[in-house]
């Protein structure tokens, strides 16, 4: 109960609602590891300062206490007045990376030693990599927690997290930690940042047995686009005359055709998918909303709770991928 509490507490506390700048309520600091030692050290020192009546030992007890309060401060400032924006995907795709982007920003380019690390809520069904945004981007895949450090040295920074969904339907982002130990790994000052939205994952692309291939409109008309004649002029082609008319003595009139423009449309139809598996056929239909999009063949898709109009681009493209996702 009452870490259910303190969790409820977490996320209405750490909850991102937009770019913020971290106040000193929203950075927490506490001793780290070897810093239980170091206290450790000196109760020790000064129970025998005491005991020895040694001002000595009592010195050295009140030296590294100090060091310890400096470390608190120093950890502290690590964080404090750093500025987050978070940018996350709009619509991921099973096993591709779906990538949350993390800005940093602070006033001074003052150096700051982070770590980012990432729960592992969801380790169970979707593997996640971490990584510096550089011209390379680094991709640690770890089963469990995925803890990486980050030199923060410029004025604006940001930090690139890659999930690796394994299922299609929705998808939480774990919570994630931003926390230092700098300078002495005594002290540990940390963040959270909870993503509250619960973003869509759309299936994987699975290729057909048939290859898809597109029609491109090549100006040529076709019997059924005929439109009307018109008078010749001249430079038009002989092949486009309408000779019967010619023949007759009416004249020599040019058959004009109307260019259709979604004559080469793609409809990709749920019902038509060669599969009875559901999961198939939404890879079936993910595979060929691809390939329209990279031929830049307008395309629709017809699903049993929807449909949409022929279009193509990046809007269209991914107002696909969330019904796909949602289906």
């Amino acid at each position: 109960m009452l870490r259910q509490r303190f969790i409820k507490w977490l996320h209405l506390r750490f909850r991102y609602t937009g770019i913020r700048t971290l106040k000193q309520n929203e950075v927490l600091v506490f001793i780290y590891q070897q810093g239980f030692l170091y206290l450790v050290l000196i109760l020790i020192t000064f129970i025998a300062g005491i005991n020895y009546a040694n001002n000595l030992i009592l010195g050295f007890c009140f030296l590294i206490s100090a060091i310890l309060c400096i470390s608190f401060y120093l950890s502290f400032k690590q964080l404090h007045g750093v500025t987050l924006q978070v940018v996350v995907d709009d619509v991921g795709k099973v096993n591709e990376a779906f990538q949350v982007k993390i800005i940093l920003q602070q006033q001074l380019a003052n150096p700051k030693f982070l770590n980012f690390k990432i729960k592992d809520s969801i380790a169970h069904d979707h593997k996640s990599s971490i990584g510096k945004k550089t011209d390379s981007t680094s991709k640690n895949t770890q089963s469990i927690d995925d803890v990486q450090s980050f030199l923060f040295d410029e004025k604006q920074q940001s930090f690139e997290l890659n999930f690796i969904p394994k299922q299609r339907g929705q998808f939480e982002i774990p919570r994630i930690q931003i926390y230092s130990t700098y300078p002495l790994g005594l002290v540990r000052a940390w963040t959270y940042i909870y993503l509250p939205e619960t973003y869509w994952i759309a299936p994987e692309a699975k290729a057909l047995t048939l290859n898809f291939q597109t029609s491109s409109n090549n100006g040529e008309p076709d019997l059924d686009e005929f439109k009307e004649l018109r008078n010749f002029k001249i430079g038009d082609s002989l092949q486009s005359v309408s000779w019967k008319q010619a023949a007759r003595g009416q004249g020599l009139f040019v058959k004009q055709f109307e260019d259709l423009v979604d004559a080469h449309a793609m409809q990709i139809e749920y019902a038509k998918m060669p599969s009875s598996d559901h999961e198939e056929k939404l890879s079936f239909m993910m595979e060929l909303v691809d390939q329209c999009e990279q031929a830049q063949t307008p395309y629709s898709v017809i699903l049993p709770h929807a449909q949409t109009e022929n279009g193509v681009g990046a809007v269209h493209y991914t107002h696909i991928k969330t019904l796909l996702a949602q289906a």
